[in-house]
């Protein structure tokens, strides 16, 4: 499993968590468990400190805690979606953390198996779920959402310039037969688009099948509850730190940062109560990248884009 599974800037995700991290009993909480490649580092690297792992996916908790299983007691599991964050942590017992880290997007795990239907470069039922106990998958989206409905979901989470052409082949397709599978979507945006729309950004049905899976999943206000719920979980001196593979998600997470660490007062006062003082420090200026080296040791590390903050006041 360790094998298969390369966490993206693990080196740099411990690196920016290390500072809140190495006191003991410090609890660091990672929001997106999937295989368990960043859990077993942050319990490798910080022997004092105690994790808290969160997934939607019953099979990734599955794999991960006989991965963790070494780390005995230092290590809680738990089924969740990250939004859940607050709850879980009340529930715990632990209403402020040292560390939290979200590696956001789709996992190398639902990536690879292909019965998941997250990847358009191999046939597989069109599901997409990320908990598949629940929700509906991608095929009950397309077959039964408003084609008005359809067009805004490739556009606001597709960024898809083509989506009324798009919309307008799947609801013509699917009066024939429903969908069911993700190698005929793929033809048929393939057949939909314009030369010139094939011809740039990457495979033709990488936005469609993006916004399908934020759709599914709700993720786009998942991430909106769950960053801002973060900063209010993490004790003064502790850190937020956050992988983002797509621009929506960074967006949110950059806009949430900027706020916590703004100056709020209003102009003119001579001097500013603490109040009005920024409660969290920005530790990246703007968004850091991986390395080219690791993008060439691992290619889904290409899209990445890492903020992180660090809390500095209590609020008032």
């Amino acid at each position: 499993m360790s094998q298969r599974h390369v966490p993206v800037m693990l080196q740099r995700c411990l690196d920016m968590l290390a500072p809140a991290l190495t006191q003991p009993g410090a609890v660091v909480v990672d929001c997106t468990l999937g295989l368990g490649g960043h859990s077993e580092a942050l319990l490798t690297q910080f022997p004092e400190a105690r994790l808290i792992a969160l997934d939607r996916d019953k099979e990734a908790l599955r794999l991960s805690r006989e991965r963790l299983a070494p780390f005995g007691e230092r290590a809680t599991l738990v089924h969740a979606v990250y939004d859940e964050l607050p709850e879980v942590l009340e529930r715990l017992g632990t209403p402020r953390v040292q560390g939290v880290l979200f590696d956001l997007g789709v996992s190398s795990m639902q990536l690879d198996e292909a019965d998941r239907g997250f990847a358009y470069a191999q046939d597989a039922p069109l599901d997409m779920r990320m908990d598949q106990s629940t929700g509906m998958s991608a095929a009950e989206v397309l077959n039964t959402y408003p084609a008005g409905e359809l067009v805004r979901i490739l556009r606001a989470y597709g960024e898809e310039k083509q989506a009324k052409r798009i919309v307008s082949a799947i609801v013509r397709e699917r009066e024939k037969e429903p969908f069911s599978n993700s190698a005929r979507l793929v033809e048929l945006i393939r057949d939909s688009l314009p030369q010139a729309a094939k011809r740039t950004g990457g495979n033709p049905s990488k936005r469609t099948f993006q916004a399908l899976r934020i759709e599914v999943n709700g993720e786009l206000a998942s991430v909106e509850r769950a960053i801002p719920a973060a900063v209010e979980a993490i004790a003064v001196g502790g850190r937020v730190v956050v992988l983002s593979y797509q621009s929506l998600e960074d967006r949110i997470v950059k806009q949430v940062f900027a706020a916590g660490a703004a100056n709020t007062a209003p102009p003119g006062l001579p001097v500013v109560p603490e109040r009005y003082q920024p409660r969290l420090k920005l530790l990246t200026r703007g968004a850091e990248l991986p390395t080219e080296e690791e993008v060439a040791e691992n290619r889904r590390a290409a899209p990445a884009r890492l903020r992180g903050v660090q809390r500095i006041r209590e609020d008032v």
